[in-house]
Protein backbone atom coordinates (compact mmCIF):
# COMPACT_ATOMS: atom_id res chain seq x y z
CA UNK A 1 0.00 0.00 0.00
CA UNK A 2 1.46 3.31 -1.10
CA UNK A 3 1.97 5.83 1.67
CA UNK A 4 2.38 9.59 1.30
CA UNK A 5 5.77 11.06 2.01
CA UNK A 6 5.99 13.05 5.23
CA UNK A 7 7.27 16.57 5.51
CA UNK A 8 9.51 17.71 8.37
CA UNK A 9 6.37 19.17 9.99
CA UNK A 10 4.91 15.69 10.22
CA UNK A 11 2.13 16.16 7.67
CA UNK A 12 1.77 14.54 4.26
CA UNK A 13 2.94 16.43 1.22
CA UNK A 14 0.30 18.05 -0.94
CA UNK A 15 0.16 16.48 -4.42
CA UNK A 16 -2.74 18.69 -5.42
CA UNK A 17 -1.35 22.18 -4.97
CA UNK A 18 -1.40 23.45 -8.56
CA UNK A 19 -1.09 27.25 -8.40
CA UNK A 20 -4.00 29.13 -9.89
CA UNK A 21 -6.46 26.25 -9.70
CA UNK A 22 -9.38 25.46 -7.40
CA UNK A 23 -7.75 23.18 -4.80
CA UNK A 24 -5.27 22.09 -7.44
CA UNK A 25 -8.16 20.62 -9.42
CA UNK A 26 -6.09 19.61 -12.44
CA UNK A 27 -3.76 17.39 -10.41
CA UNK A 28 -6.73 16.10 -8.44
CA UNK A 29 -8.38 14.98 -11.69
CA UNK A 30 -5.17 13.26 -12.81
CA UNK A 31 -4.88 11.57 -9.41
CA UNK A 32 -8.44 10.30 -9.59
CA UNK A 33 -8.13 9.11 -13.18
CA UNK A 34 -5.98 6.08 -12.41
CA UNK A 35 -6.73 5.69 -8.74
CA UNK A 36 -8.56 3.40 -6.36
CA UNK A 37 -10.99 6.21 -5.57
CA UNK A 38 -13.15 5.14 -8.49
CA UNK A 39 -14.13 1.78 -6.94
CA UNK A 40 -14.92 3.58 -3.68
CA UNK A 41 -17.16 6.08 -5.47
CA UNK A 42 -18.74 3.24 -7.46
CA UNK A 43 -19.56 1.44 -4.21
CA UNK A 44 -20.99 4.64 -2.73
CA UNK A 45 -23.10 5.15 -5.85
CA UNK A 46 -24.35 1.56 -5.85
CA UNK A 47 -25.62 1.56 -2.27
CA UNK A 48 -27.21 5.00 -2.70
CA UNK A 49 -28.93 4.39 -6.01
CA UNK A 50 -29.96 0.81 -5.20
CA UNK A 51 -33.74 0.75 -4.67
CA UNK A 52 -33.73 4.54 -4.63
CA UNK A 53 -37.39 4.63 -5.63
CA UNK A 54 -38.58 1.69 -3.48
CA UNK A 55 -39.83 3.69 -0.50
CA UNK A 56 -42.68 6.10 -1.11
CA UNK A 57 -42.28 9.84 -0.66
CA UNK A 58 -43.00 10.63 2.99
CA UNK A 59 -44.22 13.81 4.64
CA UNK A 60 -40.90 15.68 4.98
CA UNK A 61 -39.99 14.88 1.39
CA UNK A 62 -43.42 15.99 0.27
CA UNK A 63 -42.87 19.32 2.01
CA UNK A 64 -39.58 19.76 0.12
CA UNK A 65 -41.32 19.13 -3.19
CA UNK A 66 -44.20 21.48 -2.39
CA UNK A 67 -41.79 24.24 -1.43
CA UNK A 68 -39.66 23.65 -4.54
CA UNK A 69 -42.70 24.40 -6.73
CA UNK A 70 -42.56 28.07 -5.77
CA UNK A 71 -40.41 30.68 -7.47
CA UNK A 72 -37.05 31.48 -5.88
CA UNK A 73 -38.39 34.63 -4.24
CA UNK A 74 -41.39 32.73 -2.88
CA UNK A 75 -39.12 29.96 -1.60
CA UNK A 76 -37.17 32.59 0.35
CA UNK A 77 -40.43 33.91 1.79
CA UNK A 78 -41.90 30.53 2.72
CA UNK A 79 -38.63 29.08 4.05
CA UNK A 80 -38.55 32.00 6.47
CA UNK A 81 -41.52 30.32 8.18
CA UNK A 82 -40.07 26.82 7.89
CA UNK A 83 -37.60 25.14 10.23
CA UNK A 84 -34.85 25.02 7.59
CA UNK A 85 -33.10 27.73 5.55
CA UNK A 86 -33.83 28.09 1.79
CA UNK A 87 -30.73 26.98 -0.16
CA UNK A 88 -31.61 23.30 -0.61
CA UNK A 89 -35.14 24.13 -1.74
CA UNK A 90 -33.79 26.63 -4.26
CA UNK A 91 -31.41 24.04 -5.65
CA UNK A 92 -34.23 21.48 -5.75
CA UNK A 93 -36.36 24.01 -7.63
CA UNK A 94 -33.71 24.30 -10.34
CA UNK A 95 -33.13 20.54 -10.33
CA UNK A 96 -36.84 19.86 -10.92
CA UNK A 97 -36.85 22.41 -13.72
CA UNK A 98 -34.07 20.47 -15.43
CA UNK A 99 -34.96 16.85 -14.66
CA UNK A 100 -38.60 16.82 -13.62
CA UNK A 101 -40.19 15.77 -10.34
CA UNK A 102 -40.13 12.00 -10.79
CA UNK A 103 -39.10 10.15 -7.66
CA UNK A 104 -35.80 8.98 -9.21
CA UNK A 105 -34.94 12.49 -10.37
CA UNK A 106 -35.72 14.29 -7.12
CA UNK A 107 -33.91 11.76 -4.95
CA UNK A 108 -30.90 11.67 -7.27
CA UNK A 109 -29.92 15.16 -6.09
CA UNK A 110 -29.33 13.85 -2.57
CA UNK A 111 -27.70 10.66 -3.83
CA UNK A 112 -25.15 12.64 -5.83
CA UNK A 113 -24.47 14.91 -2.86
CA UNK A 114 -23.91 11.81 -0.72
CA UNK A 115 -21.45 10.39 -3.23
CA UNK A 116 -19.63 13.73 -3.33
CA UNK A 117 -19.38 13.66 0.46
CA UNK A 118 -17.62 10.29 0.26
CA UNK A 119 -15.10 11.60 -2.24
CA UNK A 120 -14.49 14.73 -0.18
CA UNK A 121 -14.05 12.62 2.96
CA UNK A 122 -11.40 10.52 1.22
CA UNK A 123 -9.66 13.68 0.07
CA UNK A 124 -9.72 15.13 3.61
CA UNK A 125 -8.26 12.02 5.25
CA UNK A 126 -5.62 11.84 2.53
CA UNK A 127 -4.57 15.35 3.57
CA UNK A 128 -4.50 14.43 7.25
CA UNK A 129 -2.88 11.00 7.20
CA UNK A 130 -1.77 8.25 4.83
CA UNK A 131 -3.21 6.98 1.58
CA UNK A 132 -4.05 3.76 3.42
CA UNK A 133 -6.14 5.70 5.95
CA UNK A 134 -7.89 7.49 3.10
CA UNK A 135 -8.81 4.17 1.48
CA UNK A 136 -10.20 2.81 4.77
CA UNK A 137 -12.15 6.04 5.31
CA UNK A 138 -13.60 5.83 1.81
CA UNK A 139 -14.75 2.26 2.32
CA UNK A 140 -16.40 3.05 5.65
CA UNK A 141 -17.92 6.29 4.38
CA UNK A 142 -19.37 4.59 1.32
CA UNK A 143 -21.22 2.07 3.52
CA UNK A 144 -22.14 4.33 6.45
CA UNK A 145 -25.85 3.48 6.88
CA UNK A 146 -27.07 6.85 8.16
CA UNK A 147 -25.34 8.58 5.24
CA UNK A 148 -26.83 6.10 2.79
CA UNK A 149 -30.31 6.59 4.20
CA UNK A 150 -30.30 10.36 4.00
CA UNK A 151 -28.71 10.27 0.56
CA UNK A 152 -31.99 8.67 -0.51
CA UNK A 153 -34.34 11.37 0.73
CA UNK A 154 -35.54 14.60 -0.83
CA UNK A 155 -34.08 16.60 2.03
CA UNK A 156 -31.00 18.72 2.69
CA UNK A 157 -28.97 16.41 4.92
CA UNK A 158 -26.71 14.84 2.27
CA UNK A 159 -25.99 18.28 0.80
CA UNK A 160 -25.13 19.61 4.26
CA UNK A 161 -22.63 16.78 4.79
CA UNK A 162 -20.88 17.49 1.49
CA UNK A 163 -20.67 21.23 2.21
CA UNK A 164 -19.29 20.78 5.73
CA UNK A 165 -16.65 18.23 4.69
CA UNK A 166 -15.64 20.51 1.82
CA UNK A 167 -15.38 23.46 4.22
CA UNK A 168 -13.22 21.41 6.59
CA UNK A 169 -11.01 20.47 3.66
CA UNK A 170 -10.64 24.12 2.68
CA UNK A 171 -9.66 24.90 6.27
CA UNK A 172 -6.97 22.21 6.24
CA UNK A 173 -5.55 23.56 2.98
CA UNK A 174 -5.44 27.08 4.39
CA UNK A 175 -3.67 25.89 7.55
CA UNK A 176 -1.02 24.28 5.34
CA UNK A 177 -0.65 27.36 3.13
CA UNK A 178 -2.01 30.41 4.95
CA UNK A 179 -0.49 32.73 2.39
CA UNK A 180 -2.95 31.46 -0.22
CA UNK A 181 -6.03 33.52 0.44
CA UNK A 182 -8.21 31.63 -2.00
CA UNK A 183 -8.56 28.74 0.46
CA UNK A 184 -10.22 31.07 2.94
CA UNK A 185 -12.48 32.36 0.18
CA UNK A 186 -13.54 28.77 -0.54
CA UNK A 187 -14.07 28.24 3.18
CA UNK A 188 -16.29 31.27 3.69
CA UNK A 189 -18.38 30.43 0.62
CA UNK A 190 -18.83 26.80 1.65
CA UNK A 191 -19.66 27.64 5.26
CA UNK A 192 -22.10 30.32 4.14
CA UNK A 193 -23.79 27.80 1.84
CA UNK A 194 -23.94 25.29 4.71
CA UNK A 195 -25.56 27.86 7.01
CA UNK A 196 -28.15 28.56 4.32
CA UNK A 197 -28.77 24.80 4.14
CA UNK A 198 -29.27 23.90 7.81
CA UNK A 199 -29.04 25.80 11.09
CA UNK A 200 -26.94 23.05 12.68
CA UNK A 201 -24.08 24.04 10.36
CA UNK A 202 -23.11 26.55 13.04
CA UNK A 203 -21.83 23.59 15.08
CA UNK A 204 -19.21 22.88 12.40
CA UNK A 205 -18.04 26.48 12.59
CA UNK A 206 -17.67 26.09 16.35
CA UNK A 207 -15.60 22.92 15.81
CA UNK A 208 -13.32 24.76 13.39
CA UNK A 209 -12.72 27.58 15.87
CA UNK A 210 -11.97 25.14 18.69
CA UNK A 211 -9.59 23.22 16.43
CA UNK A 212 -7.63 26.38 15.66
CA UNK A 213 -7.47 27.10 19.38
CA UNK A 214 -6.25 23.54 20.06
CA UNK A 215 -3.38 23.73 17.57
CA UNK A 216 -2.52 27.20 18.85
CA UNK A 217 -2.01 26.08 22.46
CA UNK A 218 -0.55 22.61 21.82
CA UNK A 219 2.96 21.79 22.94
CA UNK A 220 5.78 22.15 20.48
CA UNK A 221 5.01 23.78 17.14
CA UNK A 222 2.05 26.12 17.48
CA UNK A 223 -0.13 27.30 14.63
CA UNK A 224 -1.11 30.93 15.03
CA UNK A 225 -3.82 30.91 12.39
CA UNK A 226 -6.55 31.92 14.82
CA UNK A 227 -4.70 35.18 15.34
CA UNK A 228 -4.49 35.98 11.62
CA UNK A 229 -6.51 38.96 10.43
CA UNK A 230 -7.71 37.11 7.33
CA UNK A 231 -9.30 34.34 9.41
CA UNK A 232 -11.30 36.93 11.33
CA UNK A 233 -12.14 38.75 8.11
CA UNK A 234 -13.36 35.51 6.50
CA UNK A 235 -15.66 34.81 9.42
CA UNK A 236 -16.90 38.38 9.37
CA UNK A 237 -17.69 37.87 5.68
CA UNK A 238 -19.71 34.76 6.59
CA UNK A 239 -21.72 36.85 9.05
CA UNK A 240 -22.27 39.57 6.44
CA UNK A 241 -23.42 37.02 3.85
CA UNK A 242 -25.85 35.60 6.40
CA UNK A 243 -27.29 38.96 7.49
CA UNK A 244 -30.13 38.89 4.91
CA UNK A 245 -31.42 35.70 6.52
CA UNK A 246 -30.75 36.61 10.15
CA UNK A 247 -34.08 38.43 10.77
CA UNK A 248 -35.94 35.33 9.57
CA UNK A 249 -33.94 33.13 11.94
CA UNK A 250 -34.60 35.43 14.90
CA UNK A 251 -38.29 35.55 14.06
CA UNK A 252 -38.44 31.76 13.81
CA UNK A 253 -36.73 31.39 17.19
CA UNK A 254 -39.38 33.63 18.75
CA UNK A 255 -42.11 31.41 17.37
CA UNK A 256 -40.64 28.00 18.17
CA UNK A 257 -43.01 27.45 21.06
CA UNK A 258 -45.95 28.33 18.85
CA UNK A 259 -44.65 25.95 16.20
CA UNK A 260 -44.43 23.08 18.67
CA UNK A 261 -47.88 23.80 20.10
CA UNK A 262 -49.35 23.85 16.61
CA UNK A 263 -48.12 20.34 15.92
CA UNK A 264 -46.51 21.29 12.61
CA UNK A 265 -43.48 19.08 13.20
CA UNK A 266 -43.04 15.77 14.92
CA UNK A 267 -40.98 16.66 17.95
CA UNK A 268 -38.83 13.94 19.40
CA UNK A 269 -39.40 12.60 22.90
CA UNK A 270 -37.16 13.79 25.68
CA UNK A 271 -33.70 12.23 25.77
CA UNK A 272 -32.55 9.73 28.35
CA UNK A 273 -29.15 8.38 29.36
CA UNK A 274 -29.48 5.69 26.71
CA UNK A 275 -30.16 8.17 23.91
CA UNK A 276 -26.47 8.88 23.29
CA UNK A 277 -25.35 5.27 22.67
CA UNK A 278 -28.61 4.71 20.79
CA UNK A 279 -27.59 7.43 18.33
CA UNK A 280 -24.31 5.61 17.60
CA UNK A 281 -26.25 2.41 16.97
CA UNK A 282 -28.63 4.30 14.68
CA UNK A 283 -25.74 5.76 12.70
CA UNK A 284 -24.22 2.32 12.19
CA UNK A 285 -27.11 -0.15 11.88
CA UNK A 286 -30.26 2.00 11.52
CA UNK A 287 -31.65 0.61 14.76
CA UNK A 288 -31.48 2.18 18.21
CA UNK A 289 -30.11 -1.05 19.72
CA UNK A 290 -32.14 -0.63 22.90
CA UNK A 291 -33.58 -4.14 22.60
CA UNK A 292 -30.07 -5.61 22.91
CA UNK A 293 -28.54 -6.87 26.17
CA UNK A 294 -26.98 -3.94 27.95
CA UNK A 295 -23.42 -5.28 27.61
CA UNK A 296 -23.77 -5.44 23.83
CA UNK A 297 -25.65 -2.14 23.78
CA UNK A 298 -22.75 -0.40 25.52
CA UNK A 299 -19.97 -2.28 23.72
CA UNK A 300 -20.25 -0.72 20.26
CA UNK A 301 -20.35 2.95 21.38
CA UNK A 302 -17.47 2.29 23.80
CA UNK A 303 -15.48 0.63 21.03
CA UNK A 304 -16.01 3.67 18.78
CA UNK A 305 -14.92 5.93 21.64
CA UNK A 306 -11.80 3.81 22.14
CA UNK A 307 -10.92 4.07 18.45
CA UNK A 308 -11.36 7.83 18.60
CA UNK A 309 -8.98 8.01 21.55
CA UNK A 310 -6.40 5.91 19.67
CA UNK A 311 -6.71 8.16 16.62
CA UNK A 312 -6.06 11.29 18.68
CA UNK A 313 -3.41 9.92 21.06
CA UNK A 314 -1.32 8.31 18.31
CA UNK A 315 -1.44 11.34 16.04
CA UNK A 316 2.16 12.48 15.58
CA UNK A 317 1.45 15.14 12.95
CA UNK A 318 2.04 18.73 13.89
CA UNK A 319 -1.34 19.94 12.68
CA UNK A 320 -3.16 17.22 14.70
CA UNK A 321 -5.81 16.52 12.07
CA UNK A 322 -7.35 13.82 14.25
CA UNK A 323 -8.36 16.56 16.71
CA UNK A 324 -10.31 18.26 13.94
CA UNK A 325 -12.18 15.03 13.15
CA UNK A 326 -12.76 14.25 16.82
CA UNK A 327 -14.25 17.70 17.41
CA UNK A 328 -16.31 17.51 14.22
CA UNK A 329 -17.79 14.15 15.22
CA UNK A 330 -18.12 14.37 18.97
CA UNK A 331 -18.82 17.99 19.85
CA UNK A 332 -22.10 18.40 17.89
CA UNK A 333 -23.26 15.02 19.17
CA UNK A 334 -22.67 15.99 22.79
CA UNK A 335 -23.98 19.54 22.51
CA UNK A 336 -27.22 18.55 20.81
CA UNK A 337 -27.67 15.73 23.31
CA UNK A 338 -27.28 18.11 26.27
CA UNK A 339 -29.53 20.77 24.74
CA UNK A 340 -32.17 18.09 24.18
CA UNK A 341 -32.71 17.78 27.92
CA UNK A 342 -34.29 21.22 27.54
CA UNK A 343 -35.62 21.15 23.96
CA UNK A 344 -35.64 17.72 22.28
CA UNK A 345 -33.72 18.11 19.00
CA UNK A 346 -31.59 14.96 19.29
CA UNK A 347 -32.68 13.70 15.88
CA UNK A 348 -30.59 11.40 13.70
CA UNK A 349 -31.13 13.27 10.44
CA UNK A 350 -30.01 16.56 12.02
CA UNK A 351 -26.69 14.93 12.98
CA UNK A 352 -26.03 12.79 9.92
CA UNK A 353 -23.60 15.35 8.50
CA UNK A 354 -21.50 14.99 11.66
CA UNK A 355 -21.77 11.20 11.61
CA UNK A 356 -19.56 11.40 8.51
CA UNK A 357 -16.67 12.18 10.83
CA UNK A 358 -16.97 8.80 12.56
CA UNK A 359 -15.66 6.66 9.65
CA UNK A 360 -12.85 9.13 9.01
CA UNK A 361 -11.78 9.19 12.64
CA UNK A 362 -12.03 5.40 12.83
CA UNK A 363 -9.93 5.08 9.68
CA UNK A 364 -7.13 7.06 11.33
CA UNK A 365 -7.21 4.72 14.33
CA UNK A 366 -7.18 1.55 12.19
CA UNK A 367 -4.33 2.93 10.09
CA UNK A 368 -2.27 3.65 13.20
CA UNK A 369 -3.06 0.25 14.70
CA UNK A 370 -2.06 -1.45 11.46
CA UNK A 371 1.59 -0.46 11.81
CA UNK A 372 1.82 -2.25 15.18
CA UNK A 373 -0.90 -4.92 15.40
CA UNK A 374 -1.85 -5.68 11.83
CA UNK A 375 -4.15 -8.63 12.50
CA UNK A 376 -6.08 -6.73 15.15
CA UNK A 377 -6.44 -3.69 12.89
CA UNK A 378 -7.79 -5.84 10.07
CA UNK A 379 -10.19 -7.55 12.46
CA UNK A 380 -11.51 -4.17 13.59
CA UNK A 381 -11.96 -3.07 9.99
CA UNK A 382 -13.77 -6.25 8.97
CA UNK A 383 -16.00 -6.04 12.05
CA UNK A 384 -16.97 -2.45 11.29
CA UNK A 385 -17.73 -3.28 7.67
CA UNK A 386 -19.92 -6.16 8.87
CA UNK A 387 -21.78 -3.83 11.25
CA UNK A 388 -22.32 -1.29 8.49
CA UNK A 389 -23.57 -3.96 6.10
CA UNK A 390 -26.24 -4.82 8.67
CA UNK A 391 -27.34 -1.19 8.57
CA UNK A 392 -27.23 -1.05 4.77
CA UNK A 393 -29.40 -4.15 4.67
CA UNK A 394 -31.84 -2.55 7.11
CA UNK A 395 -32.06 0.45 4.79
CA UNK A 396 -33.06 -1.64 1.78
CA UNK A 397 -35.63 -3.76 3.60
CA UNK A 398 -38.60 -2.13 1.88
CA UNK A 399 -41.79 -3.86 0.82
CA UNK A 400 -42.70 -2.02 -2.38
CA UNK A 401 -46.25 -3.39 -2.16
CA UNK A 402 -46.78 -1.90 1.30
CA UNK A 403 -46.18 1.77 0.49
CA UNK A 404 -48.62 4.64 0.70
CA UNK A 405 -48.32 5.38 -3.01
CA UNK A 406 -50.29 2.15 -3.56
CA UNK A 407 -53.24 3.79 -1.84
CA UNK A 408 -52.99 7.00 -3.85
CA UNK A 409 -52.69 5.12 -7.13
CA UNK A 410 -55.85 3.19 -6.27
CA UNK A 411 -57.72 6.44 -5.69
CA UNK A 412 -56.32 7.89 -8.92
CA UNK A 413 -57.58 4.86 -10.86
CA UNK A 414 -61.07 4.82 -9.33
CA UNK A 415 -61.65 8.56 -9.05
CA UNK A 416 -64.74 9.97 -10.77
CA UNK A 417 -65.48 13.61 -11.58
CA UNK A 418 -67.14 15.21 -8.59
CA UNK A 419 -65.42 12.99 -6.01
CA UNK A 420 -64.00 14.75 -2.93
CA UNK A 421 -60.73 13.75 -1.18
CA UNK A 422 -60.03 14.45 2.50
CA UNK A 423 -56.87 13.54 4.42
CA UNK A 424 -56.60 13.30 8.18
CA UNK A 425 -53.07 14.47 8.94
CA UNK A 426 -50.57 17.02 7.61
CA UNK A 427 -47.87 14.41 6.94
CA UNK A 428 -50.33 12.23 5.02
CA UNK A 429 -51.45 15.31 3.10
CA UNK A 430 -47.89 16.24 2.08
CA UNK A 431 -47.22 12.72 0.80
CA UNK A 432 -50.61 12.35 -0.84
CA UNK A 433 -50.49 15.49 -2.98
CA UNK A 434 -47.21 14.37 -4.57
CA UNK A 435 -48.85 11.25 -5.99
CA UNK A 436 -52.30 12.70 -6.62
CA UNK A 437 -53.26 12.79 -10.31
CA UNK A 438 -56.98 13.52 -10.01
CA UNK A 439 -56.83 17.28 -10.32
CA UNK A 440 -59.21 17.62 -7.37
CA UNK A 441 -58.40 19.79 -4.39
CA UNK A 442 -57.16 17.52 -1.60
CA UNK A 443 -58.52 18.76 1.73
CA UNK A 444 -57.03 18.42 5.21
CA UNK A 445 -59.43 17.58 8.05
CA UNK A 446 -58.77 19.85 11.04
CA UNK A 447 -61.78 19.66 13.36
CA UNK A 448 -61.68 21.93 16.43
CA UNK A 449 -60.89 20.48 19.84
CA UNK A 450 -63.62 19.76 22.36
CA UNK A 451 -62.98 23.17 23.93
CA UNK A 452 -63.39 24.86 20.54
CA UNK A 453 -59.70 25.59 19.90
CA UNK A 454 -58.60 25.21 16.30
CA UNK A 455 -56.33 22.32 15.35
CA UNK A 456 -55.13 24.01 12.19
CA UNK A 457 -51.34 24.39 11.90
CA UNK A 458 -50.06 27.88 12.46
CA UNK A 459 -48.19 29.85 9.81
CA UNK A 460 -44.85 28.29 10.75
CA UNK A 461 -43.44 24.92 9.72
CA UNK A 462 -45.54 22.90 7.30
CA UNK A 463 -48.40 25.35 7.76
CA UNK A 464 -46.66 27.81 5.45
CA UNK A 465 -47.18 25.40 2.53
CA UNK A 466 -50.96 25.10 2.88
CA UNK A 467 -53.52 27.75 2.01
CA UNK A 468 -56.52 28.25 4.28
CA UNK A 469 -59.00 26.81 1.74
CA UNK A 470 -57.35 23.39 2.14
CA UNK A 471 -58.49 23.05 5.75
CA UNK A 472 -61.82 21.45 6.56
CA UNK A 473 -63.39 21.84 10.01
CA UNK A 474 -66.29 19.46 9.43
CA UNK A 475 -67.21 16.85 6.85
CA UNK A 476 -70.60 18.57 6.60
CA UNK A 477 -68.80 21.57 5.07
CA UNK A 478 -67.73 19.58 2.00
CA UNK A 479 -69.19 21.11 -1.17
CA UNK A 480 -71.34 18.89 -3.36
CA UNK A 481 -73.12 15.69 -2.48
CA UNK A 482 -71.16 13.05 -4.38
CA UNK A 483 -68.69 10.40 -3.31
CA UNK A 484 -65.99 11.11 -0.73
CA UNK A 485 -62.57 9.52 -0.29
CA UNK A 486 -61.37 9.64 3.33
CA UNK A 487 -57.63 9.05 3.61
CA UNK A 488 -56.03 8.46 7.00
CA UNK A 489 -54.10 6.11 9.25
CA UNK A 490 -54.81 2.42 8.89
CA UNK A 491 -54.53 1.73 12.61
CA UNK A 492 -55.94 3.69 15.50
CA UNK A 493 -59.25 5.37 16.30
CA UNK A 494 -61.56 6.90 13.76
CA UNK A 495 -59.98 10.19 12.62
CA UNK A 496 -63.00 11.63 10.80
CA UNK A 497 -65.62 11.49 13.55
CA UNK A 498 -68.44 12.13 13.34
CA UNK A 499 -69.21 10.41 10.02
CA UNK A 500 -72.55 11.34 8.45
CA UNK A 501 -75.10 8.59 9.03
CA UNK A 502 -76.00 8.43 5.35
CA UNK A 503 -72.45 7.59 4.20
CA UNK A 504 -71.76 3.98 3.30
CA UNK A 505 -68.33 2.46 2.59
CA UNK A 506 -68.23 1.12 -0.96
CA UNK A 507 -64.47 0.52 -1.35
CA UNK A 508 -61.38 0.40 0.84
CA UNK A 509 -57.64 0.01 0.32
CA UNK A 510 -54.70 0.27 2.70
CA UNK A 511 -50.89 0.09 2.45
CA UNK A 512 -47.91 1.73 4.11
CA UNK A 513 -49.93 2.60 7.19
CA UNK A 514 -52.39 4.59 5.06
CA UNK A 515 -56.04 3.72 4.43
CA UNK A 516 -58.41 5.15 1.85
CA UNK A 517 -62.15 4.53 2.08
CA UNK A 518 -64.68 5.49 -0.55
CA UNK A 519 -67.99 6.66 0.95
CA UNK A 520 -71.11 6.87 -1.15
CA UNK A 521 -73.96 8.91 0.32
CA UNK A 522 -77.27 7.10 0.33
CA UNK A 523 -80.56 8.96 0.25
CA UNK A 524 -82.43 8.99 3.57
CA UNK A 525 -85.21 6.42 3.92
CA UNK A 526 -88.78 7.46 3.02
Amino acid sequence: MAVNRVTPMGDTQDPFAAPGSWFGSLRWVRWVKNHWLWPILALAAFVRFYDLTAAAIWGDEGSSLLLARYSLSEIWQHAAFDVHPPLYFMLLHGWVELFGDGILAVRALSALAGIAAVGLGVWLVDRLATRRAAFIAGLLLALLPTAVRYSQEVRMYALLGALLIAASLALVYWIRRPQRQRYLVYYLLLMSAALYTHYFAVLAALCHWLYLIAIRVQRGYRFRHIQRWNWWLANLAIVVLYLPWLPNLLDLMQHMQQLEAGGDVGWEPAVTLSSLPSMIWSWLIQDDGESLPWLIFAALPLAMLGLAVIAVMRDRSVSRGSVLLALYTGLPLLLVYLVSFITPVFIERYLTAYALGLPMLTALAIDRLYSRVRIFALAVLVSLIAVELVGVNNNVTVDTHDQLDTVVKYVNQHFLPGDRIVTSDMLWYLSYVYYDRTGAQVRLFTPPNADGRSTRPNEYGFGTLVTSDVYLNSLAELPGNGRVWLVGSFDGPEEFSPLPATWQVSAEVHAGGLKARLFTPTPPAG
